[in-house]
């Protein structure tokens, strides 16, 4: 009976299941205000018992905040240049799980002192012909703080958005806006359905369409414990959208690059070792990449198509130089279209939070928005920061500084450039004023907008 219990609260028995949240009501509805139909009071305050809400914060009147900041963006801030109106290009984004920057050979030619490969030799390429950023960071430490920053430009700050009592508010995400100007929309996950709370928030994101382990229904390709194996899942994304209407968005969620890092009993000793049990399971998704990328390419919609690759979070970091706290957000973006996207290495910061108005400036869309993020494409790099939280702080990544504000006050600044494993904390001997003022409004807009629902633009 304690086991029938346990399994009903959590529910269901396997490793990809967690326990409802007020998000999941999501699911069961077509718009957000709809939610509170769904939802009881007593599950609502067992939910939220104890959680840590937002305080309201107050650093600048109105009118002075919003011209330190405003995550409000409006159409002539578009910066492509393009007249691709009629013509819009699908676009399709790719997170890979676990996918740290580290482990990946393209990003780090200077490591061990310029003999290191890394695991993924075809992503490896792909970006030597991409728009690629050395300096790119997630906004999250966990699988679930991802979703929220790649497709709404929403960070995960104190607590993961997902499970958060503000996890109903309205928000922009990119499939609900790219719909509005005529893009089909879709979201790929191997695991089961339901898994992890993703089939409710991309509903709440504004997908059309959620395709997982039960659309792809064949358990044989099921690794038997997250969902089915990264090869054959990607063959059957890429495949999938050509049954779309063209412009299209589409995301996937790859599995297999987890714990247990296990590959495929045909593909044992296939992929190096490494000193770190992910990197074999990496080869086997970068091979599983590989293959999309090469059925892909035979598609009639290929050409048109926007790419965007990068990953949910890192993991456990093997190198010092990725054992700091700046660097254990470390993650890959990689931007890369057929003939049309300059390749070359972008070392200006960049964050999962931009690629959602990046992606909306590349294409011109044409309303107003909400994104906590950059636009890469307009916004120079003495301009882009980065935003993430850890240990009970802010961290503020802006120019050559990573400041930690612990919601009253700087506790600690480092030098980047010249102390890269952030041995020194300069508190007192450099003047950080214009990092200090864009975060404070930054934080302060976040959060006065998340405590008062006020996400979207009307």
């Amino acid at each position: 009976m304690g086991g029938l219990s346990v399994g009903g609260m959590r529910g269901g028995f396997r490793h990809s299941t967690r326990p409802i949240n007020i998000s999941n009501a999501a699911k069961y509805v077509e718009r957000p205000e709809q939610v509170a139909i769904v939802l009881n009071t007593p599950f609502s305050i067992f939910r939220t018992l104890g959680k840590t809400a937002f305080k309201p914060v107050h650093f600048f009147e109105d009118q002075e905040l919003s011209k330190i900041y405003s995550p409000v963006y409006q159409p002539e801030q578009s910066a492509s240049g393009s007249n691709i109106e009629q013509d819009r290009p699908n676009v399709v984004l790719i997170i890979l799980e676990s996918f740290g920057r580290e482990h990946i050979g393209a990003f780090n030619r200077d490591l061990e002192g310029g003999s290191y490969e890394g695991f993924t030799p075809f992503l490896d390429s792909l970006i030597e012909q991409s728009w690629a950023f050395d300096h790119a960071y997630a906004n999250g430490r966990k699988s679930i703080d991802a979703l929220p920053s790649v497709i709404a430009s929403v960070p995960s700050l104190v607590q993961p958005y997902i499970v958060s009592e503000y996890s109903t508010n309205k928000i922009n995400g990119l499939a609900g806006l790219l719909s509005r100007i005529g893009y089909e929309t879709a979201f790929y996950h191997g695991a089961p359905n339901g898994s992890m709370g993703f089939h409710a928030f991309t509903k709440m994101a504004g997908y059309d369409a959620y395709k997982g382990k039960t659309e792809y229904n064949n358990d044989e390709d099921f690794d038997g414990m997250w969902g089915i194996w990264d090869e054959p899942f990607f063959q059957f994304f890429a495949k999938d959208m050509g049954q779309l209407q063209e412009p299209f968005f589409t995301t996937l969620f790859s599995v297999s690059s987890h714990h247990p890092f296990a590959v495929p009993e045909q593909y044992v000793d296939t992929f190096p070792k490494g000193p770190l049990p992910l990197h074999e399971v990496m080869g086997y998704s970068d091979m599983a990449l590989r293959k999309f990328f090469e059925t892909a390419s035979a598609t009639d919609w290929f050409d048109n198509t926007l790419f965007i690759i990068t990953a949910d979070h890192c993991t456990i970091p093997f190198h010092d130089e990725y054992k700091t706290p700046v660097e254990g957000f470390a993650i890959p973006l990689v931007f890369y279209k057929p003939g049309d996207i300059d390749a070359r290495m972008d070392s200006g910061l960049a964050q999962q939070t931009d690629i959602m108005p990046t992606v909306l400036s590349y294409i011109d869309y044409p309303y107003p928005y909400i994104a906590f993020g950059n636009d890469l494409l307009s916004q120079s790099e003495d301009e882009r920061f980065v935003v993430n939280y850890i240990n009970e702080s802010y961290q503020f990544l802006y120019n050559n500084y990573a400041v930690y504000f612990n919601g009253e006050e700087v506790t600690e600044v480092y030098d980047l450039m010249n102390d890269p494993l952030q041995e020194n904390n300069i508190i007192g001997k450099t003047d950080f004023k214009d990092a200090r003022r864009l975060f404070k409004a930054y934080l302060q807009q976040y959060v006065t907008r998340m405590i008062n629902d006020d996400m979207t633009v009307n």
